[in-house]
């Protein structure tokens, strides 16, 4: 069975760019994995992904032109059911195999097996192995449908009659097995070995493929085209880099826009252009932003990460002057720069304080009130954090920080650019003078914003985030918004991430519960929605903690205690995660998982107090004993903060906690006994669990 190269390609109308990556990801992805399924590809079989503004393509390796045949058991019906008493073919039996090809000769190849309950009856046969142009056809139809499609296009093919559905209207197929071409057809196409370059300059107007191998380099060589998603991305990076180089600069990292831009062209050409230099006198953040989500240009930057006045573009077109296309881009880019340049000289002419009562008229949520009222909570909130770890004018500092927090929402920067809220609060609290710890609050507040984003600056940007945070997810838990399944329109699991970090990361002398108590009292929340959030957010920190690596065990044992500063958790899962690595963790865990067993089951209130005159047994004398030498060693590195010391300090307990329940029979006859070996597991209980709760570590 010969096997060749396959080479397919839809030829398009400009795909959506942001789109583009996942389409062509998709596209040979999905038709590779039918054709495999379809016994058509080699064990060995590479897959290359071609995607352009203007095309998906796929290059397979040792793809054979027919599957190998297969042996197949056909299970028909019971024993009892297709042969009569004599072992004749009943009439049902018949009509199956009619159905199947075959005739009533096919009864003497019947083969009988049991299935667990009765005689089965099975047809051995040869399955024909699928063509390359039955699997390819297959493959075909599956893949289109199941791209990932953002939306679709109805349009008429060329019959003019018939409508067809998909991402663009498609203009042309290629299929080739090496040379040879299959003619299956799709969106209305029959597949050729012809297709088109760059539509300003290709050498030709079409491109006659020789093989599915030189797909790659007719299209860069005759049609101007480099086809590969990557090799594109690459080379417009190596551009960017040496135009870049030439200045001295460095150009914006931002990857989206990379790919993006990636699938804007088709044969990427940098070109420098720049603006004049009075617009640098415009926040940088609002250049930036404009350059690259108008315009899809790349600024440059300094040695010191300033913004300059030069920029670059990458077109699509290689003209021998391109002046005029430089000439051109300048002229586009510089009615966007004089409109943020306006938008900022106007917002500054009115203070931020003169705004407020505009928050007011601006909804925030129909049973929240507007944004002014939720201002006015988030102020209260963060006025009341304050003066719990803050001097008056630390508290001052966060009160006008958090009254300043959303004004900038009704500038006219950031009604053109709601990206930039925030950040133009505080680039108008600095103009007016406001003190910088004040104004990089109101930047700040809404930190961190996403997993691994960097946390406020200061401390009272901590103290205004944390509230702005808090009234979120109190406030929409109190009206019963919470996130079900994978919807969360409020994004209320990174608010709570949000919260969680900055109380572990900063170690504020804050405990989670007073800071929802205290939430709650702006509100008109009960003590049903406080625990709601907190297992939420506690479930949250469970999830985060495992992404980070941590084990399930080991998070739990931590989590299971009622902790009071969150700053703890890291240190406690440190020492817990070295404590479960200690040859004598398993049987400590075990032992300790029993004894709170044993707890849970006593009747009344065990007291962890011990009679020594009532210690009988050897084995409860020893765990006595070693206890009075190891309790107070790591209770001592517990006070000091030194967990990973506490719970390793508890090893030695191993062969006693062994012998004692090897030896000794807790649930005596004798109740003064009883109780007194209750209250030595329970003394136990106590050194054991004061990091973590061991006996989640136990399998």
């Amino acid at each position: 069975m010969s096997t060749r190269n396959l080479l397919v390609e839809l030829f398009v109308e400009e795909l959506p760019p942001k789109a583009l990556k996942k389409l062509g990801e998709s596209f040979s992805g999905v038709l590779a994995e039918s054709l495999k399924a379809s016994g058509l590809l080699g064990a060995a079989a590479r897959i290359t992904t071609f995607a352009s503004p203007r095309r998906l393509a796929a290059h397979i390796t040792d793809v054979a032109n027919k599957a190998a045949d297969k042996q197949v058991a056909q299970k028909l019906m019971p024993a009892t059911v297709g042969l009569d008493a004599n072992g004749k073919a009943t009439p049902a039996l018949v009509k199956k195999l009619q159905a199947l090809g075959e005739d009533e000769s096919a009864v003497a190849k019947l083969r009988k097996e049991n299935d667990g309950k009765a005689d089965v009856l099975f047809l051995d046969a040869t399955q024909a192995g699928a063509t390359l142009q039955e699997g390819l056809q297959k493959a075909l139809d599956e893949t289109l449908a199941k791209l990932p499609i953002p939306k679709v296009m109805t349009y008429q093919i060329n019959d003019g009659w018939e409508s067809v559905n998909f991402v663009r209207p498609a203009h042309g197929l290629v299929a080739l097995h090496g040379d040879e071409i299959i003619p299956v057809s799709t969106l209305g196409l029959t597949a050729g070995n012809t297709t088109q370059g760059h539509r300003f300059e290709a050498k030709t107007p079409l491109v006659t493929l020789v093989s599915a191998d030189s797909y790659a380099q007719q299209l860069a060589d005759e049609g101007a085209v480099i086809a590969s998603f990557d090799a594109r991305r690459a080379d417009i990076v190596k551009q960017l880099q040496a135009a870049a180089g030439k200045q001295g600069l460095t150009p914006i990292e931002d990857e989206a826009l990379l790919d993006e831009v990636t699938a804007l062209v088709e044969r990427p050409n940098v070109l420098l252009g720049q603006f004049e230099e009075e617009f640098l006198a415009v926040p940088q953040e609002c250049l930036i932003l404009t350059m690259k989500a108008n315009q899809k240009y790349f600024p440059l930057l300094d040695a010191s990460g300033k913004l300059t006045n030069k920029f670059l573009i990458v077109s699509n077109i290689n003209p021998v002057d391109a002046s005029k296309v430089i000439g051109g881009n300048e002229r586009v880019v510089r009615p966007r720069l004089a409109d943020a340049k306006f938008f900022f000289d106007q917002d500054k002419k009115k203070t931020l304080g003169s705004r407020l009562p505009g928050l007011a008229k601006v909804v925030y949520h129909n049973k929240l009130g507007s944004q002014g009222e939720r201002n006015a909570r988030v102020v209260a909130i963060a006025s009341a954090i304050a003066q719990q770890i803050g001097p008056e004018g630390f508290v001052a500092k966060v009160a006008q920080a958090a009254r300043l927090s959303k004004v900038d929402l009704l500038t006219d920067m950031v009604g053109e650019f709601p990206e930039l809220q925030g950040i133009m609060g505080r680039y108008y609290a600095q103009h007016e003078g406001l003190a910088d710890d004040v104004a990089y609050a109101i930047e700040d507040h809404y930190r961190p914003r996403f997993a691994g984003d960097a946390l406020p600056r200061s401390q009272v940007g901590v103290v205004v985030a944390l509230a702005d945070k808090l009234e979120t997810l109190v406030g929409l838990f109190s009206i019963g918004e919470k996130p079900t399944g994978d919807k969360d329109p409020f994004a209320l699991r990174r608010q709570a991430l949000g919260i969680l970090r900055m109380l572990m990361e900063t170690e504020l002398p804050l405990t989670f519960d007073s800071l929802i108590s205290l939430s709650l009292s702006v509100f008109e929340g009960d003590a049903d929605v406080a625990d709601a959030i907190q297992a939420f957010c506690l479930d949250r920190l469970a999830v985060n903690l495992r992404d980070q690596g941590a084990s399930a065990q080991e998070v739990d044992a931590v989590l299971s205690l009622s902790l009071g500063l969150l700053s703890e958790v890291p240190r406690r899962l440190s020492a817990v995660h070295a404590f479960a690595a200690l040859a004598e963790a398993p049987a400590l865990a075990a032992a300790n998982k029993r004894v709170s067993n044993i707890l849970k089951k006593a009747e009344g209130e065990v007291k962890a107090v011990v009679n020594e005159a009532l210690l009988h047994e050897a084995a409860e004398k020893a765990l006595h004993q070693a206890l009075q030498a190891t309790k107070p060693i790591a209770d001592q590195l517990f006070e000091t903060g030194d967990y990973t010391g506490s719970l390793q300090a508890l090893a030695v307990l191993k062969t006693p906690v062994d012998t004692f329940f090897d030896a000794v029979m807790v649930n005596a006859d004798d109740p003064a006994l009883k109780a007194n070996r209750l209250g030595l597991l329970a003394t136990l209980h106590q050194a054991m669990n004061r990091v973590a709760d061991l006996s989640k570590l136990a399998s």
